[in-house]
């Protein structure tokens, strides 16, 4: 594949705006995000990563118990208007925030209260954020979309920690929240430029607005499960790179900016990572699998590095892992998917991705407090080599990995028509799923709506 394709997706004006914006906030969030463990670490807290990891719990819990309401919101509303709201309202949070530390009066159980509404808002913004990228570009390049957005955000974090940290320590934590503040104005001025008629129209599915839709459809999709399982395992335990990095950092002497600059040199290795996921053609779930396993060996060897410097080294190759897999997720998820319950089924990917965080995240910051960083970041690793199992045995027990031709099975979406015609689609627009039972809400019976096909591939020839 050449170079241009990797980039392919630029081709569209709206596609084009919505990526310029999201880079600047991107940047500002990762300021945010490098400013807030910093504070309640150090100033709130006297170096207790527990309480940190409190504070991360706090704000990836709203995905999870709100996973299936907000999916059916970003299917049922304007995307676009959605979007404009919890920008709007991320930038009041962050400005108060803000406001509140620049005067002295930021408590840690006040902390706790911001960093619960933060993630209340993203638990909107979120599968609303993810599935309007199928509403810029037609379905042929969403999967290179959704690699080209994991680069904007990971070239964001080369940026925004190490900003971070120099602002920290030059002028306080309260102004790069009011900084992160601002920067949403640009997500927010590139929602209102994009070209409302050039949007992909959205399937239309007047039956299919049940909340538990979602679930019964990923309950019928063992590769989605299998995906699910590994996501978790990764984010609960293996994500946790502001209590890795913090504590490392002070375990190597270093202040705020050795912080910041460990966040951007993982970042470095991520963006390595979503750029290669950009040039493939499609997102396979055998390298979610391959980059579980990679960044499990790479955390582990991270824990051992005797030295500031030689840590950082192997945080480029953490970074390039982590990324890979989540990225190669995300598309396999959007690209597979029927349209219809896009937006719920994404909804429970960011769930299950986020919604890790507030179980493990406490347990690996009471692990750095009591055991140290090194520990911590051996129990993410372990949960990493726990989710390669679980991939690489469901790869092994459906044949996928021998590639049984008895034993293969294809996805086809067709969003253009009703499931009752569906025949053979080209084999560029097909994907391989493992599991013979159907999908079976009762729109899909009616031919209401479009549903994966997911008869043996000798059936669909035949049909």
């Amino acid at each position: 594949m050449s170079n241009g394709s990797m980039f392919r997706s630029f081709s569209v004006f709206n596609y084009r705006v919505w990526f310029i914006g999201a880079l600047v906030s991107n940047v500002g969030q990762w300021m945010q995000g490098t400013a807030l463990s910093w504070v309640v670490l150090t100033q709130l807290t006297d170096n207790d990563a527990g309480a940190m990891g409190i504070t991360m719990a706090l704000q990836f819990a709203p995905p999870l118990l709100l996973v299936g309401v907000t999916g059916w919101v970003a299917d049922r509303f304007d995307r676009r208007r959605l979007l404009m709201l919890t920008q709007g309202l991320l930038l009041v949070i962050g400005a108060v925030v803000g406001v509140l530390i620049l005067r002295g009066v930021m408590t840690l159980p006040l902390m706790y209260v911001f960093a619960f509404v933060l993630g209340l808002v993203a638990a909107f913004d979120n599968p609303a954020r993810q599935a309007f990228v199928s509403d810029l570009v037609a379905r042929e390049n969403a999967s290179n979309a959704v690699a080209l957005n994991a680069a904007s955000f990971n070239s964001a974090r080369m940026i925004g920690p190490a900003a971070a940290g120099v602002m920290i320590v030059a002028v306080g934590t309260g102004w790069v929240f009011l900084v992160n503040a601002a920067t949403f104005l640009a997500m927010i001025v590139a929602l209102m430029l994009i070209r409302q008629d050039e949007l992909i129209p959205r399937v239309q599915a007047p039956g299919a607005n049940r909340l538990a839709d979602g679930f019964r459809y990923v309950r019928r999709r063992p590769d989605l499960m299998v995906t699910f399982a590994m996501v978790f395992l990764l984010g609960a335990f293996g994500m946790n790179f502001p209590i890795f990095a913090s504590t490392m950092a002070l375990e190597f002497g270093t202040d705020a900016d050795g912080y910041g600059l460990l966040s951007s040199i993982l970042a470095i290795g991520s963006l390595a990572g979503a750029l290669l996921a950009a040039r493939r053609d499609r997102a396979r779930i055998r390298l979610v699998v391959v980059g579980t396993g990679l960044f499990a060996v790479a955390a582990s060897v991270s824990a051992l590095m005797p030295s500031y410097a030689l840590y950082a080294v192997t945080l480029m190759f953490t970074g390039f892992a982590v990324v890979t897999t989540l990225t190669t997720a995300n598309g396999y998820v959007q690209t597979t998917t029927d349209p219809a319950l896009r937006g719920r089924v994404l909804a429970l990917y960011m769930a299950i991705l986020m919604g890790g965080t507030p179980i493990g995240a406490p347990i690996v910051g009471w692990v750095a407090a009591e055991f140290g960083p090194r520990a911590a970041i051996w129990l993410g690793a372990g949960g990493a080599f726990v989710a390669f199992a679980i991939g690489f045995s469901w790869m092994l027990l459906s044949g996928r990995l021998h590639r049984h031709e008895t034993r293969r099975f294809a996805l086809t979406l067709d969003e253009t028509r009703p499931i009752s015609v569906i025949d053979a689609a080209p084999e560029e627009f097909s994907d391989e799923v493992a599991g013979t039972t159907p999908i079976a809400l009762p729109e899909v019976a009616a031919g209401k709506i479009t549903a994966p096909d997911i008869r043996p591939r000798e059936h669909r020839r035949t049909a």
